[in-house]
């Protein structure tokens, strides 16, 4: 099993920066599809971004392509997005995920067996 912890929240205006990290311990980042997930108040957790295991292929939502960059490190055993141009829609709590391949990669949360307690983020206008 792995276990999950994100880092980096908080509050930054519209148009700003901020990068989160999870890291991961009990396994590898690179034995694990490793996604980053966001969950507003009232709505449903939606896909924001995925690196497959081998580290190939990254994919990301319409919604950040283009302002969020996921990065994984081998080494120190994070993954991390990296979310420029932010605006006050990215506001919600951002929770780090990882699912055993070699399935094809998954976007519904359902399908992600490890979760991280997540980490708030809030964009003001």
């Amino acid at each position: 099993q792995v276990q999950l912890v994100e880092s980096g929240g908080g509050l930054v205006q519209a148009g700003g920066s901020l990068r989160l990290s999870c890291a991961a311990s009990g396994r590898p980042v690179s034995t694990y599809d490793m996604g980053w997930f966001r969950q507003a108040p009232g709505k449903e957790r939606e896909f924001v971004a995925v690196v497959r295991w081998s580290g190939g292929t990254t994919v990301y939502a319409d919604s950040v392509k283009g302002r969020f960059t996921m990065s994984r490190d081998i080494i120190k055993n994070t993954v991390s997005l990296q979310m420029n141009s932010l605006r006050p829609e990215d506001t919600a709590v951002y929770y780090c995920a990882a699912a055993p391949p070699p399935a094809r990669l998954r976007y519904n949360p359902a399908q992600y067996d490890y979760w991280g307690q997540g980490t708030q983020l809030t964009v003001s206008s």
